[in-house]
């Protein structure tokens, strides 16, 4: 039976900087584009791998201290960072790998989501870049 895996101590950085304690949801699909190479007298369609079209979605809660969500991202929308996502934080190892996507774009941040009696949360993505994993 296979086992699955709750996080309980997940680590999140954005350009650097621990975001961890604000995030309360990450996604990170690792997409590589299919190209049609199928030529004549292919009984079926075949495609190769083309280029990472990598997508990373968070949710963070909005706080706007120093070093903490919004100044943190403020001055990255419209540019490339570097994001890394590791499920615990306890060492890079086969079983706890560290997912780095390097040159991920910030198209968009919500600079405020509001709503009486409510803490603030934003979802961001951040999109393209080069993956890779570390495993020790």
């Amino acid at each position: 039976m296979a086992t699955s895996t709750y996080l309980s101590n997940p680590v999140v950085t954005v350009n650097s900087v621990a975001l961890t304690g604000w995030c309360t949801a990450a996604t990170l699909n690792r997409t590589v584009e299919s190209i049609d190479t199928t030529s004549f007298g292919s009984t079926s369609r075949e495609f190769s791998g083309g280029l990472q079209n990598n997508e990373l979605t968070m949710s963070l809660f909005l706080t706007y201290g120093a070093s903490e969500v919004y100044a943190t991202l403020k001055s990255l929308v419209g540019t490339r960072t570097t994001v890394t996502l590791k499920a615990s934080s306890a060492a890079t190892s086969a079983t706890n790998p560290i997912h780095t996507v390097t040159g991920a774009y910030l198209e968009m941040l919500p600079v405020m989501n509001a709503a009486v009696g409510e803490l603030q949360q934003i979802d961001i993505t951040f999109t393209g870049g080069v993956y890779s994993e570390v495993t020790a």
